[in-house]
């Protein structure tokens, strides 16, 4: 979950236990992004590891620790209960700790106790979909509708919302669940990938074998099953020698490979896929695009092209809209 939206769901969770009480509200909002700060620690987590970005800020601990020190500090910032300013900063961070474990980046909620991982793989950590309704649901809260609107108005756009971000995670978690009798089509290793469509995963399967990555790809939307694929597309992870120019679009493919890996560190982190066509003017052009690291029908991409008066290959790393839309 991106930081506006961590923000805005634990804003409207503070609305819902304690009403329009502003000193709450801010105590609880802070309380949401305060987590990610561990972002700050950088620097000192190589040699405390646990200060690293998911460790132990997002834990059950340390979100108590900042809420107990915020209950008897806020008070003296903006009047208040401190028993009531302690329920909401422990909300708020329980909330954040919670929306990333339905994300791909684990969290270990009950750290320093333990390492055991949260992680239900729902949603991305960044979704633009989201963080779009975290914009403009807190420019409507806080700039057009706040003292301009009647209270029951606003009341009625704080539950829509409420409502809103409610389904959505229900959404996920449903097709997390639901999702595990169609894995069989790709095999046991297959990893189930959400994408910016709450409603719509990728099924994918890579494996390493003599020298050769193959991936496996599947869509999946709930409620349909799957609805394209499986595709494979398998490269060599080195270079290997050759002359002229590709005659096919397997041997383009085969050629390009190594050398968007090489080109691209998205690449060769995410599970990926490949597509070659040939130009008019008789060369070959092969796109390799993540098929995790994606928006709006894009995805980052490495464009490798076989010019047709031969030379060696033109690599790029670029934004790509593949032709087989599997995002």
């Amino acid at each position: 979950m991106d930081l506006l939206t961590h923000v805005l769901v634990a804003y409207l969770l503070t609305y819902g236990l304690v009403g329009f009480h502003p000193q709450y509200l801010a105590a609880g909002a802070l309380a949401g992004g305060l987590p990610d700060a561990d972002a700050l620690f950088f620097p000192l987590a190589r040699r405390f590891p646990i200060l690293r970005h998911h460790g132990i800020t997002h834990s059950v601990f340390g979100v108590s620790v900042v809420a107990v020190v915020g209950a008897f500090v806020a008070p003296m910032i903006a009047p208040g209960s401190v028993l009531v300013y302690f329920l909401v900063l422990e909300a708020g961070g329980l909330a954040h700790v919670l929306q990333d474990g339905f994300t791909q980046f684990a969290v270990p909620p009950l750290a320093p106790f333990s390492d055991t991982r949260l992680q239900m793989d729902a949603d991305r950590a960044v979704n633009f979909v989201t963080l779009a309704v975290s914009a403009v649901s807190f420019y409507l809260l806080l700039g057009v509708e706040r003292n301009h609107v009647a209270f029951a108005t606003y009341l009625a756009t704080v539950y829509a919302l409420s409502a809103l971000f409610v389904a959505y995670f229900a959404v996920r978690l449903a097709g997390r669940l639901a999702i595990g009798r169609h894995r069989r089509a790709l095999g046991d290793l297959a990893q189930p990938v959400p994408t910016t469509n709450p409603f719509a995963w990728l099924l994918l399967r890579e494996e390493v074998r003599d020298g050769r990555v193959r991936t496996t790809w599947a869509r999946y939307v709930l409620g349909r099953g799957i609805v394209d694929g499986p595709h494979s597309v398998d490269g060599p992870v080195d270079p290997s020698p050759h002359e002229g120019l590709p005659a096919t679009a397997t041997e383009a493919l085969e050629w390009s490979y190594p050398l968007a890996r090489r080109a691209s560190r998205v690449l060769e982190s995410t599970y990926h896929f490949g597509e070659a066509f040939p130009e008019g003017t008789g060369g070959w052009v092969a796109f390799w695009y993540s098929l995790e690291f994606t928006a709006f029908g894009r995805s980052a991409a490495v464009r490798v092209r076989f010019p047709a008066g031969g030379g060696p290959a033109e690599v790029r790393s670029t934004f790509y809209r593949p032709r087989r839309r599997a995002v």
